[in-house]
């Protein structure tokens, strides 16, 4: 069974202040993303997730708290690549 998870079970506990942010980027999170892609990214790229609140285009422009991904940036960006290998994956499989 899939486990459902939610913003505070991947939340840590910590809590960075501004001088440990200037070395953090951050990785969105696309809306509908499934949660297992999301998990196996916070534990194997030792991630912390976050909401941001974020302009999104879509017919008018709003905001949205959208789910983020936060960590240094090799890790942010080797998160990226599994990111899009997994979702080409999800849509390309038969559901």
């Amino acid at each position: 069974m899939v486990k459902k998870l939610t913003l505070e079970d991947l939340k840590a506990k910590k809590h960075a202040d501004e001088g440990e942010l200037k070395e953090l980027y951050d990785l969105i999170i696309p809306p509908g993303t499934p949660s297992y892609i999301i998990y196996d990214l916070v534990e194997e790229f030792d991630l912390e997730p976050l909401e941001r609140k974020i302009s999104v285009n879509i017919v008018e422009c709003d905001e949205r708290n959208l789910l983020v991904l936060r960590g240094k940036l090799e890790a942010v960006q080797a998160a990226e690549q599994f990111l899009h290998d997994e979702l080409a994956a999800w849509v390309n499989s038969e559901h």
